[in-house]
């Protein structure tokens, strides 16, 4: 097997919903940064054009897993004879909104185009990733972005990297499910880029629309977001579950996780503008 790659978690610092398409899917604005926490992948090359992941992971068929789908998908763009045993630690929730699916395409793409020899560029791995999910282009690119469109149109930029104290509710939410809802504000008026580059908007302007459909549904993340907010100003990221609050140091995040009142899914983590696959890819 190859060293570890990593695939780290993402969270959305806010999501707002603009529109949506003729073909049903949503226009967003978001802001995307990464996690110094996420899953780690392993491949061992394959002369025959087998693609398999070797372990189980569950609640995820194998036909059904983005890392084996994104291998074929590069084999068949690429028409290499070469194969590849996957070997995904998984260690992100699942439907928790960070980007745990994602991720491990994106890294699957990268680590495979390196590992095969394959050469294709930033752009068409992008390219690729966005046939498999509309995340999956931030994590190629591995930069901390503003994104647009439906999250495909990324701008990259450097947010405060602060500490994070990420909680994950004993809920699991689909996104169809929330961005079905008839409830789901879907109208927000557009943000201005320049607007977040220089801090000209609060706290109040940078909101989830997913949140009060997911916190209606799911009381659950209601109640998470209720006991972050005495320390910030709490946030869900994506369509849920996760809920997370910003710290100004690891310490202060490590006892909030330690007060946190429920036994429920945690973890610490620094928000990262470069992402642990960029800086794995610079080692």
């Amino acid at each position: 097997m190859s060293r570890h790659w990593p695939a780290p978690a993402k969270l959305n610092l806010f999501l707002h919903i603009t529109g949506q398409r003729p073909d049903g899917y949503h226009l967003l604005q978001t802001a995307f940064q990464f996690l110094s926490v996420g899953d780690e992948l392993e491949f061992r090359i394959r002369d025959d054009g087998s693609i398999h992941r070797v372990n189980e992971v569950a609640s995820i068929s194998e036909d059904h897993d983005l890392c084996v789908r994104a291998a074929r998908l590069l084999q068949s763009h690429t028409g290499t004879q070469l194969g590849a045993d996957i070997l995904l630690h998984k260690r992100l929730p699942a439907g928790g909104g960070v980007g745990g699916g994602s991720s491990d395409a994106a890294t699957t793409l990268v680590a495979l185009n390196q590992l095969w020899h394959t050469q294709l560029d930033t752009d068409t791995l992008a390219d690729l990733g966005l046939q498999l999910g509309a995340d999956v282009p931030v994590f190629v690119r591995g930069h901390a972005a503003f994104a647009e469109g439906v999250g495909e149109q990324l701008h990259p930029m450097d947010f405060s990297e602060h500490w994070y104290l990420v909680v994950k509710p004993p809920v699991h939410v689909a996104t169809a499910e929330i961005f079905s809802a008839p409830e789901l504000t879907r109208n927000s008026p557009a943000i201005k880029i320049c607007d977040l580059q220089t801090g000209a908007l609060t706290p109040d302007q940078l909101t989830n629309d997913c949140e009060p459909v997911a916190s209606q549904r799911y009381p659950e993340i209601a109640e998470a977001l209720n006991c972050l907010n005495q320390y910030g100003q709490a946030r869900m990221t994506g369509t849920g579950a996760c809920v997370f609050v910003a710290f100004d140091d690891e310490a202060t995040a490590r006892q909030a996780q330690q007060d946190f009142p429920h036994a429920w899914e945690s973890f610490v983590a620094v928000g990262c503008n470069q992402s642990l696959l960029m800086q794995r890819l610079e080692l």
